[in-house]
């Protein structure tokens, strides 16, 4: 989730790339119209959130209360050297910026691995 469409159009091409089904949103309240289980595509299973949305903590509860199960992966601002500490739960991993999309869906790999039979490559 990120207000930057271009930066949504990446990050998904790389996870699909990695074997994902990822859909993009630009922010928690549009993910909130995904229904919390598809027939076609499964449950949602992770969440990258953009560091904006941490200050939104009602609205990060509603979501995890839609999905629950889902796992929590925050990206936040890195450079500043008297940054707040990062805000509690539902976080399973907190990355800092500057990030490369490879390095989030490195973290994502971590966060939900895919069994080899799970994962589709864009190419096949």
């Amino acid at each position: 989730m990120s207000p930057d469409q271009r930066s949504r159009a990446l990050l998904r091409a790389e996870l699909r790339e990695a074997g994902y089904d990822a859909i993009g949103a630009s922010s928690l309240t549009t993910t909130l119209r995904y229904p919390p289980d598809e027939p076609d595509r499964g449950p949602v299973r992770l969440f990258i959130v953009d560091g904006d949305a941490a200050a939104a903590p009602a609205l990060l509860e509603r979501t995890r209360a839609r999905y629950p199960g889902s796992r929590f992966l925050l990206i936040r601002p890195g450079a500043a050297a008297a940054r707040p500490p990062d805000p509690p739960r539902p976080w399973q991993r907190v990355l800092r910026r500057p990030i490369t999309i490879g390095e989030i869906v490195a973290a994502a790999r971590e966060l939900v691995p895919l069994p080899p039979e799970l994962q589709v490559s864009i190419d096949r």
